[in-house]
């Protein structure tokens, strides 16, 4: 036989595309072409394979060898298609019978001696195979990762050698059952933090309701060390959102640990990050920061040192939950569901309000140092709560505050009956949805309307108001919006501390 036809996937976005490697071997000068829009490293492909299969005790056709990567159209990168190739090679110089490769995907990149390789976006590619009914063959080491996707029929490998053999029914290869773990990390614990009660119950509604949340303060007052304890106290992530993001993070460069399945992310890019770095992009594209966060937190710590522009990609995906990146051949979507905790001094030299130094800097300075973040992007976040310097006695005196055990209870109650009631957060209750879920009282709704006139809040800061009220109800488990959790929430809204100038 001439010709074979081996299934892999691809990766395209989130998606793992089926890839059809059709290996042809016909009669002419010996050379071996990689066609299929196929990038760098799958051509380099062609030498791996040649040695793989010498080393391996198999002979490479002294022919005219042609693969081709269906579809033409999309972009093929990796490693991953050295065992594919490989086989194809075997199956049509008949090496390796042809009625083997049935209802079976291979991926896996080859070492010289015929080794196989860890290949990234294994879990993306196993969840695929499952979805169409076939069985996955991949590396060993891959198989960790792979195995998380409940009701996969994994069959990993060491080697070419090892999967040839499986295929010609000399040694059958073992069956991995998918076997998820939760995760098991500690995370700081939230009585670290003396005093701060407001930051504190802040952080507490940001959790219940996925809301995001901005501090701002002196240096040195816990803004860090409150952002660190917010996933100690975050609810538990539900099977598919652990491989959901799972699965976005296998597609990043450091790959994912199956160790930490079921452990929200947490990302803290440095303040010198590009916008790319933080939305995604490259060719083929990959997840950004924003991304590998879904699910999870992204935490920006001193937030006007990040450039403006990199400040102003994040406005869309906090609406939508979501990032398209777009090339002029093609476009890749990611999920990007993350919540937001960010971090800023009140001022450039960060004393400004501070009981005990004196601030050195001028009114201007100050304004343009405030006017780094845009209003825009300021109306989006939820929460945003001052976090003052305690003075000697206030920070000696205090008594320890609750654990993280206790609050995450707390929150975690409070997240189920939002869940109950309208299958999301609070945080994530559409406009249209508000009236139903986030009705006022007759006290509330008066104060409400006071709020508009006098702080002149937007449409979306009106709609942010009513759900943090909402999820400040939830917590102390009352089903009526009253006039204190509507008169609490208002306090959270921007103000003269943290408003850009015009």
């Amino acid at each position: 036989m001439s010709l074979a036809v081996v299934l892999t996937r691809g990766l395209d976005g989130l998606a793992a595309p089926l890839v059809r490697v059709e290996a042809h071997v016909g009669n002419g000068l010996p050379a071996f072409h990689v066609v299929g829009l196929a990038e760098t490293e799958v051509k380099e492909s062609r030498d791996r394979v040649r040695a793989a299969l010498a080393t391996s005790g198999f002979e490479f056709p002294q022919r005219r060898v042609t693969v081709s990567l269906a579809p033409a159209d999309l972009p093929k990168e990796s490693g991953r298609f050295d065992l594919p190739i490989a086989l194809g090679i075997l199956v049509a110089t008949g090496q390796v019978p042809a009625a083997a490769l049935a209802e079976l995907e291979f991926a896996g990149e080859l070492a010289l001696s015929g080794e196989l390789r860890p290949i990234r976006g294994a879990l993306a590619m196993a969840a695929a195979c499952r979805r169409d009914g076939r069985a996955f063959v991949l590396p060993e080491s891959s198989a960790r990762e792979a195995a998380l996707v409940p009701g996969a029929i994994l069959h990993p490998a060491r080697s070419l050698a090892a999967v040839c053999a499986h295929l010609t029914g000399h040694e059958r290869l073992d069956r991995v059952e998918p076997a998820p773990r939760a995760a098991s990390r500690e995370w700081p614990d939230l009585a670290d933090v003396h005093g701060q009660a407001m930051a504190r119950r802040a952080l507490e509604i940001a959790a219940a309701g996925s809301h995001g949340v901005l501090f701002s303060g002196p240096p040195g007052t816990g803004k860090t060390m409150l952002a660190q304890r917010l996933p100690g106290i975050l609810p538990a992530m539900t099977p598919d959102e652990s491989l959901e993001s799972a699965a976005v993070l296998s597609l990043g460069t450091a790959g994912f640990d199956p160790s930490r399945f079921g452990e929200r992310p947490w990302r803290a890019p440095h303040h010198t990050a590009s916008a790319v770095a933080l939305v995604g992009g490259g060719s083929p594209p990959r997840p950004g920061e924003i991304s590998l966060a879904h699910h999870g937190v992204l935490f920006l710590d001193e937030l006007p040192e990040y450039d403006r522009r990199v400040l102003e990609v994040l406005r869309e995906p906090l609406e939508s939950g979501r990032i398209v990146i777009s090339r002029a051949a093609r476009q890749a979507e990611f999920p990007a569901r993350f919540q937001l905790v960010a971090a800023m001094n009140p001022c450039p030299c960060g004393h400004l309000g501070h009981p005990t130094r004196a601030c050195a800097c001028t009114p201007d300075q100050v304004l343009r140092y405030r006017g780094r973040i845009s209003g825009p992007l300021l109306d989006r976040i939820d929460l945003h709560v001052e976090v003052p310097a305690l003075r000697e006695g206030d920070l000696a005196d205090a008594p320890p505050g609750e654990d993280s055990a206790a609050v995450r209870a707390r929150v975690t109650w409070a997240r189920e009956t939002q869940l109950e009631r309208q299958g999301r957060p609070n945080a994530l209750v559409a406009a249209g949805e508000l009236e139903r879920r986030c009705a006022p009282d007759a006290a509330a709704r008066k104060l409400l309307r006071d709020a508009i006139a006098r702080l002149s809040l937007s449409a979306r800061s009106f709609h942010r108001v009513l759900k943090v009220a909402r999820t400040i109800a939830d917590l102390e488990r009352r089903t009526e919006l009253g006039r204190g959790d509507v008169a609490e929430a208002l306090q959270y809204r921007p103000s003269a501390w943290t408003r850009a100038p015009a």
